[in-house]
C-alpha cells in the first residue's frame, strides 16, 4: 500500500566524477540506475520528484526539479527536494544504488519515529544518508547550511536528530552504492 504522506526524491545531479560517466544512465539488469531508484520508490509512494539539472531526466513521468544552488553536492539536491515537497515526510536516494527495493526502503517507513527527523541505515558503523527518510522540519537546518556554505552532508544530518536502523550483513548489498567500474563488475559478477 502506497503512503501518501512520503514523497520520494531521486538525487540525479551529481558529478560521477569516480565512474567518469553519468552514473544515472547506467544500465545494470536491464534498467538504468535512476530507474532502479525509481521503481524501488514507486511501491512506496507515487509521489516521485527528481532532483537533476539536467533535461534527460524529463522523459521519466515525474516532476524534474534542478538543484537551486549549484555546485553545492547532495545539500542543494536535498534542500531543493524537501523546499518543493508537500508531504510531510521525503525519501532521498542517490542514484547510484541499483540493487535498492522495496523491502528495504518499507524498513525507513516502518521505523518513523516522532522524536526524530532523519531515519537512516547504518551498516559497518557507516549511516547512509543517501537513503534515508527525512521530516520536512529538516529544511530550515539544510537552508542553514547553504547559507552558512556548510558543504558536508553529514554536518547537516547531525543537526537533524538522525535515527540510525541497524542494518543485517543480509541486507546491507541492497543499499550498496556504485562509485567506480570495478564496483559495477563486482556486483554484475554475484
Amino acid at each position: 500500500m502506497k503512503n501518501n504522506n512520503i514523497t520520494g526524491i531521486v538525487l540525479a545531479g551529481g558529478k560521477s566524477s569516480r565512474m567518469g560517466t553519468d552514473k544515472s544512465k547506467i544500465v545494470f539488469n536491464g534498467k538504468t540506475f535512476i530507474e532502479h531508484s525509481i521503481s524501488a520508490l514507486e511501491c512506496i509512494t507515487s509521489d516521485i520528484i527528481i532532483i537533476s539539472n539536467t533535461s534527460d531526466h524529463d522523459t521519466f513521468s515525474y516532476e524534474r526539479i534542478p538543484d537551486e544552488i549549484q555546485n553545492f553536492g547532495p545539500v542543494a539536491g536535498i534542500y531543493s527536494g524537501l523546499k518543493a515537497i508537500k508531504t510531510e515526510y521525503a525519501i532521498i536516494l542517490s542514484c547510484d544504488i541499483p540493487l535498492i527495493n522495496s523491502y528495504v526502503l518499507n524498513k525507513l517507513v516502518h521505523a518513523i519515529d516522532n522524536e526524530f527527523d532523519i531515519i537512516q541505515f547504518e551498516y559497518q558503523d557507516k549511516a547512509t544518508p543517501l537513503i534515508a527518510l527525512y521530516h520536512k522540519n529538516c529544511l530550515s537546518r539544510f537552508e542553514h547550511a547553504i547559507n552558512h556554505k556548510i558543504h558536508r552532508l553529514q554536518s547537516v544530518v547531525n543537526t537533524c536528530n538522525p535515527k540510525n536502523i541497524l542494518l543485517s550483513e543480509k541486507d546491507a548489498i541492497y543499499i550498496r552504492n556504485i562509485n567506480t567500474i570495478e564496483d559495477l563488475k563486482r556486483i554484475e559478477e554475484n
